[in-house]
């Protein structure tokens, strides 16, 4: 019978120090969004664009030579299970940094969390200007603002569809209601009133009051703030009472999965919509693209912005050799980033320097074209 002796007990011990050691020298990154929920479909493509460049930047040394290590955290699009998720990733998981989330109702509370503990978080799809409007220190946004998306949309609905009448809706969410009041905001600079100004509720699917107050209204265009589970009912029930009323909406409708929400191809098209320049169309993202294709999916929506979070945090922390997020932070507010999505550059609050907001518009065939 084996009996262990001071020198094996030692050697066991100092290996389990040295695994101790190597998985904590990992660079941790929280991925947090909604994976479960109505808007599941963004959680996957953050998820499909985290992983990916975490696995390309590793294959070419990781971060100050150490592999990524990303951990999915779901908030499900919710506030409090945001500040849950965040405080989780901070205390328990002690995250270096993190790519999230998406929803600004929850990115507002948890960046407040990170932000507390030092840690840098990236959002790629949150859109609410207070989100960087709150002087932390911390937060950065692979994106746009509402109060830039609501211009190209207002300015769009008076000069490209010469609108009469526009009926405003939204979801009472921070993102959708902030969206719609941007929108709304710039109508009213270039003089036209809103006739309809009406919030439904996340999760309804029977539209058809709303349907019958906005025919009464006689809009030719209905603005919604929101995301694509209300975006598909609402404009189905549109079509179904008879109301070829022209229906433009924001970036929370970039996936497919508004086809099917919405009964079909032909309830979506013609439909408008803002969001960033289209990124697969960036020769910065080529090879990567390709590969995403390859392997049979198509990096819609925000892949790639979730790809190019990962890609400039790595960037801040290579730069300043270690991973100090103060550090790291300052470097980002001051240096330009190479991205998937081309070069990126942040002013002091966190926010890009540039927003590419352009219209889209959907087609027969059941997906997205920018104009």
């Amino acid at each position: 019978m084996f009996k262990p002796t001071k020198i094996h007990l030692a050697l066991v011990a100092c290996t389990a120090m040295t695994l101790s050691q190597l998985a904590a020298a990992d660079v941790v990154i929280g991925v947090a969004g909604p994976m479960t929920g109505l808007a599941a479909a963004f959680g996957d493509q953050m998820w499909r664009g985290a992983e990916q460049a975490a696995i390309d930047i590793n294959a070419k040394g990781g971060i100050n030579g150490e592999k990524i290590r990303l951990i999915k955290a779901d908030d499900a699009c919710e506030p409090k299970q945001a500040v849950a998720v965040a405080n989780r990733l901070v205390n328990a998981d002690k995250v270096n940094a993190v790519v999230g989330h998406f929803c600004s109702s929850s990115t507002v509370p948890a960046s407040e969390v990170y932000d507390e503990a030092g840690v840098i978080s990236m959002t790629p799809g949150s859109t609410n200007p207070k989100i960087t409007d709150r002087g932390l220190s911390y937060i950065f946004r692979m994106c746009g603002r509402d109060d830039q998306q609501g211009v190209i949309a207002g300015d769009f609905i008076v000069d490209t569809l010469h609108a009469k009448k526009v009926a405003i809706i939204h979801d009472k969410d921070t993102y959708g209601q902030g969206l719609a009041d941007a929108t709304m905001a710039e109508i009213r600079k270039r003089g036209l009133s809103e006739v309809l100004y009406e919030g439904i509720t996340r999760g309804e699917k029977d539209f058809n009051a709303l349907v019958t107050k906005i025919r009464s209204t006689g809009a030719d265009v209905v603005y919604f703030g929101g995301i694509h589970p209300e975006a598909g009912p609402i404009i189905r029930q549109l079509r179904e009472q008879g109301l070829t009323t022209t229906f433009v909406s924001g970036d929370a409708l970039a996936t497919a999965e508004m086809v099917s929400t919405a009964g079909g191809a032909k309830y979506v098209n013609g439909m408008y919509m803002t969001f960033g320049s289209d990124p697969r169309l960036s020769p910065d993202g080529k090879q990567v693209i390709d590969n995403f294709r390859s392997h049979g999916y198509e990096p819609e929506g925000f892949t790639l912005y979730s790809y190019s979070a990962v890609q400039a945090l790595a960037a801040a922390f290579n730069a300043v050799g270690s991973l100090d997020n103060d550090k790291a932070s300052k470097w980002l507010k001051e240096n330009p980033v190479h991205t998937v999505m081309g070069v990126k550059e942040f002013d002091n609050k966190g926010d890009l320097k540039k927003s590419d907001y352009i219209m889209y518009q959907w087609g027969a065939d059941g997906t997205y074209k920018q104009l």
